[in-house]
């Protein structure tokens, strides 16, 4: 049976073949001289096409507490989370970027929050040195997570957090494609704490995070762990046909009563056709999607697909 360690350290990398050995050093180094605990290190490479991985099979050969998971396809970051939670088998869990940009010598910030009684504990930036995009991306997270998902408002998320071991089992129970790890967490405990942290300038390369990347994220977030979105349809479709409904009731007062001669009114009546009829693909749409992922889900498509596992693993299996 595999050793349990105190701390799993969860990467997903993705083109950071130049960076990830830097991050590993730094955990390396805060892990032996300032927490003195027991850990392990996982490095998730999402089939990133540069050399990530051949990076990480060097690191995991000269070190007894480094895994490396090689995924058969790119199955998108919180999929590469899921795997690398799966394998972990610390009674923390600490998940941070491959890039250099969360502060790994800041850890021991988390980890004092989570021994102060807290389920899960999330870093918070008081300056990001993400650029505009990706900015605009976390603010549009953050909009879609409190009013979808019920986050606090005062809750800071981010891609660097610790969590207790029940509470990653706990996610873990999610088995199905379109993993949102945010919704997971939020679904199992609500005892979650912020602590300040700092927040570093990109060195090398760019985000891997891209438009459909993000718009990808945000379904996840919708669809599999709300169902706010089809609420909001039906409201909206209730709202527009009392609309249409008053505003009949009013040309029907208008021409019985006012006696005022009621104009066909081409372009209105086009505006309103076209307004109704956009709603209406719009809510067939999202309700398409909700069935399509039951579809998927019902197929049994695979939340992540692991190709290659290197290090401590097969030497403790």
């Amino acid at each position: 049976m595999a050793e349990t360690k105190d701390i799993s350290f969860v990467i997903p990398c993705y083109r950071s073949e130049q960076t990830i050995g830097s991050v590993v050093a730094e955990i390396n180094t805060v892990m032996t001289e300032v927490v003195k605990k027991t850990y392990e290190i996982i490095l998730v490479n999402d089939s990133s096409p540069d050399n990530t991985f051949e990076t990480i099979r060097s690191l995991a050969d000269n070190s007894d507490n480094i895994i490396g998971i090689n995924l058969a396809k790119n199955f998108g970051q919180h999929a590469a989370l899921m795997a690398g939670m799966r394998t972990s088998r610390g009674d923390i869990v600490v998940c941070l970027d491959d890039d250099g940009q969360t502060p790994a010598n800041e850890v021991y910030k988390l980890l004092d929050k989570l021994d102060e009684g807290y389920d899960v504990c999330y870093a918070s930036y008081g300056h990001k040195q993400h650029n505009g995009f990706r900015n605009f991306g976390s603010k549009v997270n953050e909009l879609m997570t409190r009013i979808m998902l019920g986050k606090p408002k005062e809750l800071y998320i981010s891609s660097y957090f610790a969590a207790k071991r029940f509470i990653v089992d706990d996610m873990l129970r999610y088995e199905q494609p379109y993993a949102y790890v945010i919704g997971l967490v939020l679904r199992a405990t609500r005892n979650i704490a912020n602590v300040p942290v700092n927040h570093r300038a990109r060195e090398i390369g760019n985000s891997g995070y891209t438009l459909k990347k993000l718009l990808g994220l945000w379904f996840n977030g919708f669809t599999a762990f709300s169902i706010k979105p089809l609420r909001i349809a039906t409201f909206i479709g209730g709202l527009t046909a009392c609309t249409g409904f008053l505003y009949g009731l009013y040309t029907i007062i208008k021409k019985l009563i006012l006696m005022d001669s009621v104009q066909a009114g081409y372009s209105a009546t086009m505006s309103v056709l076209v307004f109704v009829g956009g709603m209406i693909m719009l809510m067939l749409g999202m309700i398409g999607e909700y069935v399509g992922r039951m579809y998927i889900c019902m197929n049994n498509s695979p939340q992540y697909v692991i190709k290659e596992v290197v290090g401590a693993k097969n030497k403790l299996a």
